[in-house]
Formats: C-alpha cells, structure tokens, sequence
C-alpha cells in the first residue's frame, strides 16, 4: 500500500492486487518508528495513522528483565526518544491492520491506483517489454493483467518471487515460536508500575538468549506474546496459561483470543530484482519479529523503490537506476538481521550462560547495569545508510549497512536531519517530491546545479537560505537531497553539476 501511495502521488498508474478485502486483525508489526513516520507524513497519511492508535500517547518504549517480568531485574530498551532530534516526526504505535486501514484509505483517494481486493496471484511471466500476470479471485475467476513492472509484496512465502526465479538464503535457528493473543486487565494492573512502556522482554537462561516477548495492544486489556515451545507443540496439547503465568511471574486472568505458531528463521532474497520484477518487504527479506525491525524496513524498500521507478517510467532516469534498489536496499537488511537481531540473540545466550545471580550476585549485578548503557547505545547505533551506494558520493571504500549513527551533518548515503528554516517551517516542510538542492551559498554554485537539472529534466527544487540558525550543524553548504530524504551529496562547491546529478539517478 505504501509503494502504490508512492508511485500514485507521482501519477504512475498503479493496480493493487490483495487477496484480503479487509486487513486481517492479528496484532504484528506494532512499533513505527520515527523515520517510517516522515514516510506517512510524505504519503499524505500521518494525521490519519495517528488518530487511529490503539493506545494513546503512553510511550512505546520497551523493558527487558531477567528470569521473569516481575523480577525486579529490569532496564529500557527500545528507546527511540534517544534519536529523535534527527527525525521530522515522532513515532507511533498501533496494530498493523489498524495502520493498513489508514493506508487502504489513503490509496483509494488517488484516481490513478485501481485497488483490487479479494483477488490473488497465480502466475507471473516476465518479459523484456514487460510482464502478464493472473490473478484469481475466491470464485475461481481468473483475470489477466499486464504491466511495466510487477513488485511482489506478497509475504515470505511470495509466489511472485518464486516465479521470477529469485533464490533465497535461509538461516533457520530451529525454532517453533508461538504466538498468542488474550486479554487481562489483572496484567495491566500488575505492571502499572512500569510507566510509558509497551513492550515486555523476558530472559531467561534456560531460553539460550531467545526471548519470551509481551506487548500491547491497547492500553487496558488486550496483550500478545511469543516465546519458544516444543517442536511438537499445538494450540491443544499445550499449557499455554502455565506459560504466560511462568515468563511474568505471577498470576493473572486470560482470556485467549488467538494461537498461532510461526518458526524461527532468517531468510534474505539473493537479489531483490529480475529484470521487470521485484520483491519489497517479507517477500525479500524476513526475520523474528525481534525490536520492530521487519514493518519499518518494509516501508523504507517502498520509499525507496517508488522514486526510482517513479524516475524511470517518467523518463529522467535510465532504467539502470533500478539496479540500485538491491545494491542499497539488500545489504542494509542484511546488517538488520546480523548486527541487530541475530548477534543480539548470541549475546543474551552469551550473558545468560556467563553471570547468575545465584552464582554471583554482585557480578551479574554489575553486568546487567552494563547491559542498560549497551540498550542506549544500540538505539544510536541502528542508523541504515547507502555510503557504499553507486548512487551517492559516500566516502571511498564504504559499504551500505544499517550500523551508523545519528549525526546533524549533512552525509551523503545517510538520511537528512531537519533543520529549521529561517521562514519558520522546517527544511522537510519544503522538500519537493523529486531531488532537493538546500543552498547555503551566496556564489553560483546551486545556479548551476539548477541549469545542469534543467538540461538533464531533473525535478529539482531548490531551498536558498544562510548557513546559520541551526542550518550551520550541516557542515555544508550545498545538498543535493533525493526523493526518499537520504543525501545525495554534500559539499560547498559543485564544480561538476551534471556528473553529480547523472550519478545521483544512476547515469554516470
């Protein structure tokens, strides 16, 4: 839905094809982040997507403790308010089907995308002018279609991906999560205590560093959880009371409203493209539901791949820009999973197995209270970036990746910190929905910049102000800033105007 919001803006006539007619109410993919927030402030969609939370402005914060959740031993996580400087908008925090609504409603205000529910892919037969595909409704009816470009959307089980022949690799940890959904207001209750957090993650020596995992779903009653069972585990030879009751260290009332089971796994595409194909969020990449990673780096794929394609169907892009979309998107995942999940799961495992309060109070004590500094830090350091992007002027030898940090200078390959303008608004008030030339010059530097996009039919909008009042944290005095708000370049000359913006839509 994003990606057809994308393109719709842009007027690239787009077909959604989505087998569900109405989003499905299973609680996932609840933490929106800052940065996917400045994509529903572009899409047209924020005001909606935060008048339709579930919960009211609480915090979103999480808290991981040790044994059980009432413990005693505890410290925050998921701190986001620690990066918010260096967004335009604050994050959010509601249930995927509710965040799907506010975004079917918006596509169905754009004349140029046709929404098609209840229907569902069957084939898809790429070719060098194009691609045909089928789609089946629940009547067996079979419809033909036809288009530029098809981009899978359709899970990690993706028929779109399987058909256009692109491999995956997989890396199974050999886990059967379960998945519940109840209610307790008794659970509310108990952690009162607790202030501002939704999210509730329980370690525990025996789980060897995976997590038994409570979050909201309302503020009052409504929770869901996961947590590793036995391989042989099904929704009917299972206490799963028990288990609730164990991992939070107390008794409360449930109400079960759903059980479900997913496994443990890491799967990334090897490549997100085939010719006139792509793939874009789980049907590229997947990964346990661990931190709010997997919704928020779908919604970057589709802002990043709606420009591009945008820039190549309306013809001041080569089609070559494409390629891009793998070459920043894939490795950025990659370091997601590595950096972010995986090597935390082995850390825990690590911790759990080296200090125990039974053993040695005073040494797990001191530990645990490093483990809160490294929470802090972690928060700071999960900052995707293109540095290594053939498309931007990142430093020689860089990598794209998703470890950096959140910084106010302008950086090529990263995302741009608002700053105020000396009108009032600030400079994401102003950036236009192709590239942006933020000019702090007073020499003729953007001048060319401005002719250079005008020869090449660039969209360029062009934001002229001083290098002071907060603008001076940039450390430069010309930025060229894409579609999607990442730096192109950064610097205080533009010498070579066409070749900087021939590279920055793949055209060097």
């Amino acid at each position: 839905m994003g990606l057809a919001i994308g393109l719709g803006q842009r007027g690239i006539k787009t077909i959604v094809v989505e087998r569900h007619e109405q989003p499905q109410p299973i609680p996932k993919g609840q933490n929106l982040t800052q940065r996917t927030m400045e994509h529903f402030h572009f899409w047209g969609a924020e005001a909606a997507l935060r008048a339709a939370r579930t919960i009211p402005p609480y915090g979103i914060g999480g808290m991981t403790s040790y044994g059980t959740l009432l413990s005693g031993h505890n410290y925050n996580w998921l701190q986001r308010e620690l990066v918010r400087p260096f967004y335009f908008t604050d994050n959010e925090r509601l249930p995927q089907y509710a965040t799907e609504a506010v975004l079917r409603q918006r596509a169905a205000q754009l004349p140029s995308i046709d929404l098609q529910y209840g229907w569902t892919c069957r084939d898809v037969r790429p070719d060098a002018e194009g691609v045909g595909l089928d789609i089946e409704n629940r009547d067996g009816m079979i419809q033909s279609l036809r288009a530029d470009y098809v981009i899978g959307c359709d899970g990690s089980r993706s028929i779109v991906r399987e058909r256009a022949g692109i491999t995956q690799t997989r890396s199974d940890h050999d886990r059967l999560m379960v998945l519940l959904v109840f209610r307790s207001v008794e659970l509310h209750r108990l952690l009162e205590a607790f202030p501002g957090k939704s999210f509730y993650s329980v370690l525990h020596p025996d789980l060897e560093g995976y997590w038994k995992f409570f979050g909201r779903v309302d503020l009052g009653s409504t929770w869901f959880f996961h947590a590793p069972v036995p391989a042989d585990t099904t929704a009917d030879n299972f206490d799963f009371r028990r288990l609730l009751h164990d991992a939070a260290g107390a008794q409360f009332d449930i109400e079960f409203e759903h059980i479900g089971f997913w496994d443990l796994r890491f799967t990334v595409a090897d490549s997100y493209r085939a010719g006139r194909v792509f793939v874009a969020g789980d049907a590229a990449h997947s990964h346990p539901p661990y931190g709010g990673y997997g919704i928020n780096t779908g919604f970057e794929d589709a802002a990043n791949l709606a420009w591009k394609l945008a820039a190549t169907l309306q013809g001041w892009a080569p089609a070559g820009l494409l390629d891009s979309y793998d070459a920043e998107r894939r490795p950025v995942f990659a370091s997601t999973a590595r950096d972010f999940i995986e090597t935390p799961i082995f850390r825990d495992r690590d911790f759990l197995r080296r200090h125990d309060p039974a053993r040695d109070r005073a040494d797990f004590e001191a530990a645990w209270h490093e483990r809160h500094s490294g929470a802090r830090a972690e928060v700071n350091a999960f900052e995707p970036n293109y540095e290594g992007s053939p498309i931007v002027f990142g430093p020689a030898g860089a990598v794209c990746s998703a470890i950096g940090s959140h910084a106010y200078p302008a950086r090529a390959g990263h995302h741009l910190t608002p700053q105020p303008l000396s009108s009032g608004k600030n400079v994401f008030e102003e950036l236009g929905d192709g590239f942006t030339l933020i000019d702090l010059t007073d020499g003729a530097a953007a001048t060319a910049l401005e002719q250079a996009a005008a020869r090449l039919g660039i969209p360029l909008t062009v934001i002229r102000d001083t290098a002071s009042g907060g603008r001076e944290k940039y450390e430069a005095r010309l930025i060229l800033v894409r579609p999607d708000q990442f730096v192109a370049y950064a610097g205080d000359n533009a010498d070579d105007a066409s070749d900087i913006l021939m590279r920055a839509i793949g055209r060097s």
